[in-house]
């Protein structure tokens, strides 16, 4: 069977080693003349690192990778410590899988490297997608057509395909946006920063982790904001702008922030969920179907689930059945994605509770919680093998 993906960032190369992995035959469509190395960190909880497992990509993304040994929720005026939980060799034991931080760089570099050269069509821009009852394609700039069994449509949160298939929607402004930094080890060494941290404040956060073996430290600071920002991987902040929006938080995020360097600014954009992601041979996956906002660190997570259960529902199967695979697909999987949609956005809100009693509330909820279990919250997804779950 052939299959056409489109877009190879890290749901598009999943998807192509997963689909490649059930024996079909995958053309990679990228509009990008490269790869190039953008953004900074990301997370991969157990539920992800599952499935890079079963791609023989795990040991590849390791190796470029951190493993926390515990995070910390701290305030932001003092650095109180509200609560901590585990991560590293007791994570990797609870739920058979590591818990990794890493360069998206790396993590889109260690999957392409298992994708044959031959398979990818780069600085190839796809401006139509379209089927028939035997088979879909796609067109490019340049007018050349691809034809295939199916087509994914992996191509992120601006996703053309998205509104060819379903219509008009805009992205969505969260009314949030973030600083991110990447400093070297050696310019915090003294700071004594927990291991990963996450500081809540007034409509702001602070999260910090290690990426690339240790080398880098990851910084992400959150800020509400009603003015809508761009998405943006290279838009430059002002000098002293993150200073200034942060003033008078504790002395660490601050010397952090002042140690920064080049600091870049962007606007966290999502979509609105859908109630369905395919159409006969086309299909969604990743953040064209779910663009959610990062403060659960699932949204790689979750697409790279997506690839998982699309080459499984594609096992098999004759290119006359694609159109039932593909709703198979979507019922296994738009459940759990929209519902971690939802439960991102409102960490966000949790995070950004003003001083007072909601916030001592919550932060006695967070210490109640961390006294009987040892993950976090989320964690609870974190077990869920996609490939055990059954059909809803």
């Amino acid at each position: 069977m052939r299959a056409i993906v489109v877009g190879a960032g890290i749901g598009g190369l999943a998807a192509t080693l997963s689909l490649r992995r059930g024996g079909h035959e995958v053309t990679l469509v990228e509009q990008s003349p490269r790869f190039t190395e953008t953004g900074a960190g990301i997370q991969l909880a157990p539920n992800a690192t599952r499935e890079l497992r079963r791609l023989d990509r795990l040991d590849a993304v390791a190796a470029q990778s951190t493993r926390p040994t515990g995070i910390s929720f701290r305030t932001w005026s003092d650095g109180t410590e509200i609560c901590n939980y585990a991560l590293g060799r007791e994570a990797e034991d609870a739920f058979g899988a590591p818990y990794l931080q890493v360069h998206r760089a790396d993590l889109q570099g260690a999957l392409a490297a298992g994708v044959p050269s031959a398979v990818v069509r780069l600085g190839a821009q796809v401006v139509g997608i379209g089927q028939d009852d035997e088979s879909a394609w796609v067109t490019t700039a340049n007018g050349e057509r691809l034809g295939a069994d199916l087509v994914v449509a992996a191509d992120g949160i601006r996703s053309a395909a998205r509104q060819w298939l379903f219509g008009t929607d805009a992205v969505i402004f969260s009314r949030t946006a973030a600083y991110r930094a990447l400093l070297p080890a050696e310019e915090v060494a003294d700071l004594d920063l927990p291991d990963t941290g996450i500081w809540l404040g007034p409509g702001r956060h602070f999260v910090h982790y290690w990426v690339r073996r240790g080398e880098l430290l990851n910084v992400v600071a959150v800020f509400s904001t009603e003015a809508p920002m761009q998405e943006s991987w290279t838009a430059r902040a002002e000098p002293g702008e993150q200073l200034r929006e942060f003033e008078g938080w504790a002395t660490p995020v601050l010397t952090v922030l002042e140690r920064a360097g080049q600091v870049f600014s962007y606007g966290i954009h999502t979509r609105a969920p859908l109630a369905r992601w395919n159409t006969g041979r086309v299909t969604l996956l990743g953040d064209s179907a779910h663009a959610m906002v990062p403060f659960q660190a699932q949204g790689a997570a979750q697409a790279i689930m997506d690839a998982a259960v699309l080459g499984d529902c594609l096992t098999d199967v004759t290119p006359d059945a694609v159109p039932e695979a593909l709703e198979r697909y979507v019922r296994r999987r738009l459940d759990a994605a929209t519902g971690m949609q939802a439960r991102s956005a409102q960490a966000g809100e949790e995070f950004h509770l003003p001083d007072g009693p909601e916030a001592e509330a919550r932060n006695a909820r967070m210490a109640a919680y961390a006294a009987e279990h040892r993950f976090l919250p989320v964690a609870t997804a974190w077990a869920v093998d996609v490939l055990d779950e059954k059909e809803p």
